[in-house]
């Protein structure tokens, strides 16, 4: 009897330091401080924004728009006149701020056009010529800057110059550094937007529309 008793005797004080090592352990882990989590949603804001970038806005807007985009991109066009009716709503609130992102093939020789025109400061009627005529000089997701040169008529634009500008080392490497900061943001397609440094939760305008709505709330 004596034996038994002392069996569960020592049992119970094994279970009792068991459960003292668990309690030990849970106070230990519910007491730290917890580790610091990765910002999901923060991205590298130096590869946001450079020098060359043609952007439309006060400067000093609380909410700026970084979309890359690409000439030759049918929902671009789709886009772009819904974030123009945005920032309508929002005057002086918001700055949009574009990105070259050549995917679809022989739209990197669009996009110099582009680059040339803002240098002689015609982006935005280049931009939207470009849009207007799309359909002839984009399909089967491969642009053809022949065709596109006759959208650029009367818009202002020394094309002699243009065609030399195009090819200069300098515009050549403005746009090399675009499709850089493209893959270092993890820009895959496009349009992808950025509204102060923030990506879109998913893709959508209706999503652009909140995100820039939260941010403007934000500022106020």
């Amino acid at each position: 009897m004596q034996k038994k008793t002392a069996s569960a005797t020592s049992l119970v004080a094994a279970l009792m330091a068991l459960l003292a090592v668990i309690a030990m352990g849970a106070w230990w882990y519910f007491s730290s401080p917890a580790s610091p989590q990765p910002d999901a949603m923060a991205v590298d804001r130096s590869a946001l924004i450079r020098p060359h970038s043609p952007s439309e806005g006060r400067s000093d807007a609380p909410v700026v728009i970084v979309e890359f985009f690409d000439p030759a991109c049918g929902t671009c066009r789709q886009f772009y006149p819904m974030v123009k009716q945005l920032m309508a709503e929002h005057p002086d609130r918001i700055r949009l701020v574009m990105r070259y992102a050549p995917f679809h093939k022989g739209s990197d020789k669009v996009v110099a056009v582009l680059e040339a025109a803002r240098r002689q400061g015609r982006f935005w009627q280049a931009l939207e010529a470009l849009f207007e005529g799309q359909d002839d000089w984009a399909s089967n997701h491969t642009a053809k800057v022949d065709l596109a040169w006759k959208y650029l008529n009367g818009i202002g634009l020394n094309m002699e110059q243009v065609a030399f500008d195009m090819t200069a080392p300098d515009l050549q490497q403005a746009l090399a550094q675009d499709l850089r900061d493209a893959n270092t943001l993890g820009v895959s397609q496009t349009p992808e937007y950025f509204v102060n440094g923030l990506p879109l939760p998913s893709f959508g305008f209706p999503q652009l529309q909140q995100l820039v709505a939260q941010e403007l709330a934000k500022a106020r």
